[in-house]
C-alpha cells in the first residue's frame, strides 16, 4: 500500500508542469505593449495595449460532383453552375424535347447536366448528360 501511495505522488509530481503548460499553449497569441512617456511637468504617463491574434482558418474547398446517380440525394451545395431550369424556356431556347416534370419534381442544372430532382426529399429521380450547351 505504501509503494502504491509513494508512485501515485511521484507521477502527479511528474505530470503536474505537464498539465500547468497545457492552457497557455491552448490560448491564442496574446502580445502586449507598455508604453511610458515621461512629460516636462515630471507627470508620467503609462499606457498599456495588449493585442490578441486573430486566429486563421483555412477556408473549405467545395468538392463538385459531375457523377449523379438515380436514387441519390441531390445537393445543391456540391453542384457546379446551379440553377433550377424551367422546362418551357429550356424548350424555346436549346430546341429541346424536356417534357413537363411530374407532381413534385423539378429541373435543376448541375454543370452540363439536367438532373431531375424531387422537391419534397431531394431524390434524383432521372439525369440528362450534356442537354446544356
Amino acid at each position: 500500500m505504501k509503494k502504491f501511495v509513494l508512485a501515485a505522488v511521484a507521477a502527479s509530481v511528474a505530470i503536474s508542469p505537464i498539465l500547468a503548460a497545457a492552457p497557455a499553449a491552448a490560448a491564442p497569441a496574446r502580445q502586449s505593449q507598455t508604453v511610458v512617456k515621461h512629460k516636462p511637468n515630471g507627470k508620467v504617463v503609462v499606457q498599456q495595449k495588449t493585442v490578441k491574434k486573430a486566429t486563421v482558418r483555412p477556408r473549405q474547398t467545395v468538392q463538385y460532383r459531375s457523377n449523379w446517380q438515380r436514387g441519390q440525394r441531390f445537393d445543391h451545395r456540391q453542384a457546379r453552375n446551379y440553377r433550377q431550369i424551367d422546362y418551357r424556356q429550356y424548350n424555346r431556347q436549346y430546341r429541346g424535347n424536356l417534357q413537363a416534370p411530374p407532381r413534385g419534381y423539378q429541373y435543376v442544372q448541375s454543370g452540363n447536366d439536367i438532373v431531375l430532382v424531387a422537391i419534397a426529399s431531394g431524390i434524383i429521380g432521372a439525369i440528362f448528360g450534356n442537354m446544356i450547351r
